[in-house]
């Protein structure tokens, strides 16, 4: 059961990671930087959330005014971060669906988190490319959604594959059967969990980029 020093760390980070978003949120549009690509205003305070001072830092440096073409690494960061936010948007619903609701199984709410925060995640996902990639290429409803699903599925699949492997090991093996989604806790572990979905998601999103199936930010 996490202790009462981890539950007040947990507290910290949260804090810090909601005091970056709203610094961004503040830049943006009281301070005039609204990016020029519009769904990056959700993108980079929802990546604030889970990366805190590290998406400031990178919002200041590449989020701030004109879109522009990138060095590889920073149009793949860019890129993953635009894949991370649906997938932290889905992900956030879907574990607080499962606390309001009740959906528990075995006692535990991960088997029902699981395929919710999937679901959510790839719908969230789907629509957030949808609206960066049709209106750059000028594609219709139908191709643009084709472009979406192929920019974002591998994409979320990685990024998914490195946070649910992390909340598996935190809620079977080191914290097993005392972590709930309605603590602190949980979700600086997620924090933790969404930064290892960054990091496994970054290879794929190299080479979407890479190869055209994915724009840059």
């Amino acid at each position: 059961m996490p202790t009462e020093e981890l539950n007040t760390l947990a507290w910290v980070s949260l804090a810090v990671a909601f005091g970056c978003a709203a610094a961004i949120v503040f830049d943006m549009f009281v301070g005039g930087r609204r990016p020029a690509m519009r769904i990056m205003e959700i993108v980079w305070p929802v990546t604030a959330l889970y990366l805190g001072p590290l998406a400031l830092a990178g919002y200041w440096r590449w989020g701030r005014g004109g879109h522009r073409q990138w060095p590889m690494p920073v149009a793949t960061t860019l890129a993953v971060s635009h894949c991370g936010a649906g997938c932290t948007l889905g992900d956030i619903i879907g574990s607080s669906l499962v606390v309001v609701l009740g959906l528990e199984v075995s006692g535990l709410g991960l088997w029902a988190e699981l395929p919710l925060d999937f679901a959510l995640a790839y719908l969230l996902g789907i629509a957030f490319q949808y609206f960066t990639i049709a209106p750059m290429r000028g594609l219709g409803v139908r191709d643009g959604l084709a472009a979406a699903l192929k920019a974002d599925t591998l994409s979320l699949v990685a990024f998914e594959v490195g946070l649910f492997g992390w909340m598996i090991l935190v809620q079977l093996v080191f914290f097993p059967g005392h972590l709930h989604a309605d603590e602190p806790f949980f979700w600086m572990m997620m924090q933790i969990g969404m930064a290892l979905g960054f990091m496994t998601a970054y290879p794929v999103n190299w080479w979407l980029v890479r190869v055209g199936l994915k724009e840059s930010m």
